[in-house]
């Protein structure tokens, strides 16, 4: 009786501890689902900004801050406002572009999936100093 308690209570701590990683989400998950942005969007090592800015050190970044870069006019009045690029703020922007910047130049169906966006969220994280 005392075995099966304890297999139970390794079960659950285990379970909980799943959830949580999945509430954080995966960066290596993350790492595949960013295929999806790779081909306007650079990140890591000697990332150069495509048709999209590069997305080194996006967490805690304003919008249109990569010098350089064309951004839409509704993206640089969105960094006039204080908007920061939080957790929060990109899997809004990610689920859906044009909630964020009605009229921005990005061209992106959006990611539907909340675990796909807390993945992509952990990966980009990475590259956060």
């Amino acid at each position: 009786m005392r075995s099966m308690l304890s297999v139970a209570v390794l079960l659950t701590a285990s379970m909980v501890a799943a959830s949580a990683a999945n509430a954080q989400g995966n960066a290596e998950e993350g790492e595949a689902v960013f295929r999806k942005c790779k081909t306007c969007h650079d990140v890591g090592d000697g990332a150069k900004s495509k048709v999209g800015p590069h997305l080194n050190n996006i967490i805690g970044r304003k919008p249109a801050s990569i010098e350089g870069f064309a951004y839409s006019s509704d993206m640089k009045a969105l960094a006039g406002t204080g908007f920061v690029w939080s957790p929060e703020n990109l899997d809004k922007y990610v689920e859906n572009v044009k909630s964020v910047v009605p009229n921005g130049k990005m061209v992106f169906p959006g990611l539907k999936d909340a675990q796909d966006r807390k993945d992509l969220i952990a990966y980009l994280k990475k590259f956060t100093k």
